[in-house]
């Protein structure tokens, strides 16, 4: 799915936390639990540097604990790089991350200066509430919807540390089509900037073959079949989910497994996994060296250009003769 979300806001704000990272001494990336990698900025690795990463796990009460512990020790392979994972319903483990801020910059911690956080991750991933949390007071407007806050601002978390908070910000380009149904999915995209019928079959698929058991305890299944379509079918029919003449309502039953996706009424579902990056990369690597070869292919056609073998052969003629005219006229 090609998801085109990123207003102007987005952009402006991507260019004043490259500019205000100099000032940083930790990024804090918040993560989706149930979607890590599409959840995760690439601009962040690219302008982070040497700069400890502390990678938030956030909404982990809604992702499979355990792929979650694999996200975990695949994110920390990388050098730098910390995770923790927090839930909104559990203040106490979130004011742990201070003290966590406080060991990755231990020899600043022990001067006088102050340590200078920036917190930065997609829209509607918790970052604001989590900043609320932090702060022990409400700081930073929540929603329940993507791109609430929309400027920079620093906090003062006291204990020496300076909270940068930035907006929620996507990226201009979804490298991985994938990332954009996982994203739609998760509601870090604004509806109107997606189709439910679209997300919905996506989703609809990946669940069915992830977690079968779930799909057919929350809609009460006898069996859980083996296409999206039949699936989406038969949990329409579950639901009332249906029009006039008793035909199914696509769009509605898709609306309604998103929403309950998001919500968490479909049990602790994770949308992708390490395994599944690593696959995933790998073929978006051979799409990329697939197009460059399909370039360099139009390229050189364009260099020969479009001859006929009549035509061809009079241009090789020519060129012989050329060959003989510059020979003869050294000797």
């Amino acid at each position: 799915m090609a998801v085109h979300w990123f207003p102007g806001h987005m952009h402006k704000a991507l260019k004043e936390i490259k500019e205000a990272l100099s000032q940083v001494d930790i990024l804090i990336e918040v993560l989706d639990a149930r979607i890590p990698y599409s959840s995760e900025n690439p601009e962040v690795a690219k302008i982070r540097g040497d700069k400890p990463v502390l990678k938030i796990l956030n909404k982990s009460d809604l992702a499979d604990p355990e792929i979650t512990a694999r996200w975990q020790a695949h994110l920390e392979s990388e050098r730098g790089v910390k995770t923790f994972t927090t839930s909104t319903d559990n203040t106490a483990k979130t004011k742990q991350i201070i003290e966590l801020i406080r060991k990755t910059c231990a020899q600043k911690d022990a001067s006088v200066k102050t340590i200078n956080a920036m917190i930065m991750g997609i829209p509607n991933v918790g970052k604001s509430t989590l900043i609320n949390i932090l702060a022990d007071r409400v700081i930073a407007k929540t929603g329940n919807e993507p791109a609430v806050t929309k400027n920079q601002q620093r906090i003062n978390l006291g204990s020496g540390i300076v909270l940068y908070d930035t907006p929620g910000v996507l990226w201009p380009k979804l490298e991985n089509p994938n990332t954009g149904y996982r994203l739609a999915a998760s509601g870090a995209v604004k509806d109107t900037a997606m189709e439910y019928d679209d997300v919905g079959f996506y989703a609809a698929d990946y669940l069915i073959k992830a977690y079968p058991d779930l799909m057919q305890d929350r809609y009460r299944l006898d069996f859980v079949p083996d296409t999206e379509l039949a699936f989406l079918e038969m949990a329409a029919s579950k639901r009332g989910a249906l029009m006039a003449g008793g035909r199914v309502n696509l769009h509605k039953i898709c609306e309604v497994l998103i929403n309950e996706l998001r919500s968490g009424k479909l049990g602790r579902i994770t949308l992708e996994t390490p395994e599944m990056l690593i696959e995933e990369k790998r073929e978006m690597a051979e799409v990329a060296a697939k197009k460059l070869a399909d370039k360099e292919k139009r390229k050189q056609r364009f260099k020969d250009g479009s001859l006929t073998p009549d035509k061809k052969d009079k241009k090789e003629k020519r060129e012989e003769k050329r060959m003989e005219n510059r020979a003869r006229r050294k000797t």
